[in-house]
């Protein structure tokens, strides 16, 4: 029997969400405040522990509210509720355990079902009730001279009313669910109304409890290095707590009691063994490994306060190696790091959870959830991996509480370590609505992308996700990049062509144009707003012209650029390639082509099969803006759009040609050519020599032979470009359109509407033009 449904209505930002559980773990993510937390709040609250407030419910409700109690008797308005159902997965052994929660004898299936809402104990009397409190206290404040109240006194609306009395007014109610009235996506058909179990011989809060144990390791575990902090918890505490709720306990220790009479030598030897199975449990994930101190506990040795104080054990960590020295020299436990403190802490609340759990002997709820808030606190990325690789080995159940009990873990993380370690299956996604001022969010099932994608690309996804270890699922918006370059020189370009992109919580990835398009089954799935930013990549194509038109083409030998090849020495003369004046050779299909070559088409699959699914480089030129977007049919769909080298006015001299580069290199040179061409440009490898004899076709020419030549270095291009004054340069055109895109789309508004000056097409600045004596141009 697990936990295997979750829905809740009406709670904060779960307005109606649908929530799968795995049978072991599941792993919440999503960006803050998309309601990750707000599912373990539900489920304490439904279940009696603690009290809900008027700010629990959905903010759309609020009006709702208001508006009831403004209401008559005869309106339409009612108050709203709240509502969780809770949906158990059995066995033929758990049947005899969920006899209550059978809807009838006809019952086949495997769901069991229980729906705990919290309504209106009676909505007219509540009604009346704040009609008569808002009357008196009308009544109450002094008039002016016209008879009216000087000011308006609280409560002004039902809300406020409900503000301080909803538990008056409020309460659980419990009904049975009847999984044949639900479709697939747990909806229930129309005019459906479960049975309520009142009445009954238990109550329904007294089933609930019988048959599902919650507990929580909240993210506010203050921790703390500094002695005596009014927050802080030290190990040694949690440790005496520990022992005190589930372990050999002193009183019936025969051994224990000679200790305390004898020896502190006999007591310690006590506390170490009946702490050897939680140390155990550490060295599962990794501790104290080779460099870290043991943990060793040591009695403080008072016998009125040992074990039952908050200082009854003290932790120590003991120096150097383990040689069986009964007394090696220790350290207190507040001279160890906070990350193995917090690991320390988590597996010791989790295996006291466990214990408690484990320990009640009659009527055990055969399901204990544990609900983990961000355990990557203070935790470095390889102590991340190994507690969420472990977690379950930690709580595993042995021989015939195995058969008859389960374990479930829920953890909430925004680490990108503990994600990727489990893969696609277990992920929960809480995607936020992107509906303006609607704070509500839905919960995506990425186990239902796994079963839904093809296996290589989902195998694909998944590999390259866990090496990369993206932000995706904490993002507001993805951007997708050729390569290496586009990611070290995006942080800049935005910051000169779309500034706002600052303010926004982006995630980059590398994926070049031939591994693109495998990116849309997830990007769809997930709805993210996603720019692709990837190279033309033209080649040559079945119509290649061979004559005169050959001049445009690549020679033969030519073979792809080496991402790391040497670059060019930047003291050296500047030289141009080798077989310059060399007659060109004509072009074979799928060779790598100047972007102009008259039938040049897209080797390019991110271009072909994605978007705008064009092959000739002339209909990718022609593409209009809709063409290169993937538009939204519904509100938390993806939008996605793509941005590569399209031609731009080029000047050089006094010669203007429209012209495009290949790559990104090439459409910077084109886009900055007199800057490029200057003398104090060596370090980028795209100057030519004797430039200035050239003209622009030649010119365009030469540099697309430069960026395919083995000898250019992208990376050193990339990195030289970070060092020169970002003033100088233009972003090339391409991506600053669609950067320009993306910041409309997920960029807060401007605050300053002085701000928003149309910005230079090449990117947000203009070169700066070079001084007299270092004209370059012809």
């Amino acid at each position: 029997m697990h936990l295997k449904k979750l829905v809740v209505r009406n709670f904060r930002r779960l307005r109606n969400v649908v929530i799968d559980l795995a049978s072991d773990i599941s792993i919440f993510v999503g960006a803050n405040n998309s309601g990750k937390t707000s599912v373990g709040h539900a489920l304490q609250l439904f279940t009696g522990v603690g009290r809900f407030n008027i700010h629990d419910f959905s903010a759309e409700l609020w009006a709702e509210i208001v508006a009831f109690g403004e209401s008559g008797e005869e309106g339409d308005a009612s108050l709203p509720k709240m509502e969780i159902d809770i949906w158990l997965e059995i066995g033929p052994d758990d049947v005899h355990r969920v006899i209550d929660l059978l809807p009838s004898l006809a019952w086949e299936s495997t769901l069991v079902g229980m729906r705990v809402a919290y309504v209106p104990r009676n909505p007219a009397e509540t009604r009346t009730r704040y009609a008569e409190v808002r009357q008196r206290a009308l009544d109450a404040v002094a008039k002016n001279d016209d008879g009216a109240p000087v000011f308006d006194p609280s409560p002004h609306n039902l809300r406020e009313f409900l503000r301080d009395r909803l538990h008056d007014e409020y309460e659980l109610r419990h009904f049975v669910l009847d999984p044949a009235r639900f479709d697939a996506n747990m909806v229930a058909e129309v005019g459906y109304h479960p049975a309520s179990v009142s009445g009954r011989e238990r109550s329904g809060r007294e089933i609930l409890n019988g048959l599902l144990r919650i507990d929580f390791l909240n993210a506010q575990r203050h921790l703390s290095d500094s002695p005596g902090g009014s927050r802080a918890e030290d190990l040694s505490h949690v440790l005496s707590r520990f022992y005190g709720r589930n372990l050999e306990q002193k009183g019936e220790d025969i051994e224990a009691l000679r200790a305390l009479a004898a020896s502190e030598v006999s007591l310690n030897e006590h506390l170490e063994r009946v702490f050897e199975p939680t140390l155990k449990s550490l060295s599962k994930l990794g501790y104290p490994g080779l460099s870290n101190p043991r943990m060793v506990i040591r009695s403080a040795l008072d016998p009125a306060k040992i074990m039952n104080g908050r200082d009854g054990a003290i932790v120590h960590y003991a120096l150097g190696a383990d040689d069986g020295n009964p007394d090696p020299p220790t350290l207190p436990d507040h001279y160890n790091g906070l990350g193995f403190k917090n690991l320390i802490f988590m597996v010791v609340e989790l295996l006291d959870l466990h214990a408690q759990w484990l320990a009640i002997e009659d009527d055990r709820p055969p399901i204990h959830l544990v609900f983990i808030e961000e355990p990557e606190a203070h935790l470095h990325a390889q102590l991340q991996q190994a507690f969420i690789r472990k977690v379950m080995d930690i709580l595993a159940l042995k021989d015939e509480d195995r058969t008859h009990n389960t374990s479930q873990v829920v953890v909430t993380t925004h680490s990108t370590h503990i994600l990727y370690e489990r893969g696609f299956r277990p992920i929960r996604y809480f995607r936020r609505s992107r509906v303006q001022n609607v704070p509500t969010s839905d919960v995506l099932n990425l186990s239902v992308f796994y079963d839904s994608t093809d296996p290589d690309i989902r195998s694909f996804l998944e590999r390259y996700l866990k090496l990369a270890h993206c932000d995706l699922f904490f993002a507001d918006g993805a951007v997708l990049v050729e390569g290496n370059v586009e990611r070290l020189l995006l942080p800049q370009m935005i910051a000169n062509a779309a500034p706002r992109l600052q303010s926004t919580y982006l995630t980059v990835l590398e994926i070049g144009g031939a591994f693109g398009y495998r990116f849309k089954a997830l990007i769809d799935f997930l709805g993210l707003t996603t720019l692709i930013i990837t190279d033309l990549d033209s080649v040559f194509g079945p119509l290649a012209q061979d004559g005169e038109d050959a001049a445009h083409a690549q020679p033969e030998e030519a073979e792809p650029v080496a991402e790391n090849a040497p670059a060019l020495d930047a003291d050296a003369e500047d030289m141009d390639d080798e077989d310059e004046d060399a007659p060109e050779a004509a072009g074979k299909p799928g060779k790598a082509c100047i972007a102009g070559h008259p039938g040049a088409a897209t080797s390019n699959q991110t271009l072909l099969q994605w978007l705008p699914k064009c092959d000739s480089v002339a209909a990718l030129w022609e593409a209009t803006a809709e063409q290169k977007t993937q538009a939204r049919a519904n509100d938390n769909d993806a939008l996605v759009r793509v941005a590569y080298q399209c031609r731009t006015d080029v000047t050089w001299g006094d010669e203007t040609l429209a012209l495009a580069g290949r790559t990104l290199e090439e459409a910077f040179a084109l886009e900055n050519l007199k800057w490029c061409q200057h003398k104090d440009r060596k370090p980028l490898q795209l100057r030519i020599a004797r430039a200035g004899e050239k003209d622009l076709t030649t010119l365009a020419e030469r540099i697309h032979k430069r960026v395919q030549a083995k000898s250019f270095s992208k990376t050193d291009f990339a990195l030289a470009l970070l060092a020169e004054d970002p003033i100088n340069w233009s972003v090339p055109t391409y991506i600053a359109e669609g950067l320009r895109w993306l910041e409309t789309e997920i960029a807060p508004p401007l605050l300053d509407d002085n701000e928003d000056e149309e910005q230079p097409q090449g990117g947000g600045r203009e070169p700066k033009a070079d001084a007299a004596g270092d004209e370059v141009a012809p």
